[in-house]
């Protein structure tokens, strides 16, 4: 204990991203029987400030399992036999859920850009055009290597007017960025362990009323068992009994993100989000070093993916950012795998001084590995792009600026 092995002490990788005070005592909590009165009733609030959280009309699922699980729990409870999929692909975790969709439908078809780039609304169009037998379009919102959104708004729209459901992947935006849930029919998938701060270990399912239809209606969809979304549907409801045992620490921990993000209110904390972006592309740039996404692309503002120099490895500006600075941040995978790093800015990680520790953190590293790096520029940088946020939310116009929305390209 208390060794320079035990943890870091900046995480500003990409999720978990650590937690508040609040949210550690809230895990310390004596551990309740499920079944207990109590934890009942704490379950049941749980679930009315997700939906608060969430905006919606209906009540939203708590699905035991990181967040990956209730990805596939959602594919296999949606996507059935007769179902055709049109998969969006800007990226690693796209391309993932394509394989995952081919399980079960009984045909997918792709649209796949850059991994620096969004997905163009117009090519979704032209594809629900040439098969209007496609049943179900799948998204991810936030493609966190490339640090790169996609348009929701407008594809939820094109969805919409073909009549097929949605499955988002929103779990690195949720929380951090603006998302519509109610306007996106289908399911939308998110986690506690991103933007709300929160513990690893939960899906947090959004289900339209359309979806719940398509899952009944699905033949193949999970039913008694651990992939069963059905089976959690209303699990807080006084007269239901959980489905398995629920993770009881993890709901403790989930109730105090919900409570600290709905009082800090959503506006605030998109804000937040997007001022901690500003800083960090202002930072990174003042580096001397580029943003991984094309300038056409949409960029995030939970998560920055910035290329490295030539000749520069990631994983090792990684490690010396770690050893030397005491900063965690997050690696390249697949193709970016020695060539793009992530620097995340999510939930506790989205403070005015996470942007200066991560740009100074990693120009350390970068000049220990021998490349050039201006820190005191890239500090004066990420600090006036985060002053600039005051009054400056509303502007996307500039090459520096956020796309919270997903609907307004750089």
């Amino acid at each position: 204990m208390g060794t320079p092995d035990a943890g870091p002490v900046f995480t500003l990788a990409t999720g978990p991203v650590g937690s508040t005070p609040a949210t550690l005592a809230a895990l310390a909590q004596p551990v309740l029987h499920h079944t207990d009165p109590a934890f009942r009733t704490l379950y049941a609030e749980t679930v009315a400030l997700l939906r608060s959280a969430f905006g919606t009309s209906v009540d939203p699922v708590i699905f035991p399992g990181e967040a990956v699980v209730g990805i596939e729990a959602a594919a296999a409870a949606l996507i059935g036999p007769d179902d055709v999929v049109l998969n969006l692909v800007s990226g690693i975790y796209g391309k993932a859920f394509g394989q995952l969709a081919g399980r079960f439908a009984r045909e997918v078809i792709e649209v796949e850009t850059a991994y620096n780039d969004s997905i163009d609304p117009a090519t979704v169009g032209e594809a629900l055009a040439r098969r209007e037998d496609v049943t179900i379009v799948s998204v991810v919102h936030c493609e966190t290597p490339s640090g790169t959104v996609n348009d929701l708004d407008a594809i939820s729209q094109l969805a919409a007017a073909s009549g097929a459901l949605l499955i988002v992947d929103a779990v690195s935006s949720f929380a951090g960025m603006r998302t519509e849930f109610e306007h996106w029919p289908g399911i939308a998938i998110t986690a506690p362990q991103k933007a709300l701060g929160g513990t690893p270990g939960l899906s947090l399912l959004h289900v339209s009323d359309d979806a719940w239809r398509h899952i009944a209606a699905n033949p193949n969809a999970p039913r008694g068992s651990a992939l069963s979304v059905e089976d959690w549907r209303d699990a807080h409801r006084p007269d239901r009994a959980f489905p398995f045992t629920p993770s009881v620490s993890d709901i403790y921990a989930l109730r105090s993100v919900l409570q600290q993000y709905l009082a800090e209110g959503p506006e605030n904390a998109e804000r937040r989000h997007r001022r901690a972006a500003r800083a960090v592309r202002a930072g990174a740039q003042a580096l001397g070093l580029s943003l991984w996404a094309d300038h056409g692309a949409l960029l995030a503002d939970t998560v920055t993916a910035i290329e490295m120099p030539a000749g520069v490895d990631e994983a090792e500006v990684r490690s010396v950012a770690r050893a030397e600075s005491g900063v965690m941040l997050a690696g390249g995978q697949g193709a970016l795998r020695g060539r793009v790093l992530q620097i995340g800015h999510m939930g506790p990680a989205a403070y005015p001084l996470s942007p200066v520790i991560g740009v100074t953190a990693l120009g350390r590293a970068l000049r220990r590995l021998g490349a050039k790096a201006n820190i005191g520029a890239a500090v004066e940088a990420a600090l006036a792009a985060w002053d600039d946020g005051d009054d400056g939310d509303d502007d996307h116009g500039g090459p520096d600026s956020t796309a919270n929305t997903g609907s307004e390209p750089q």
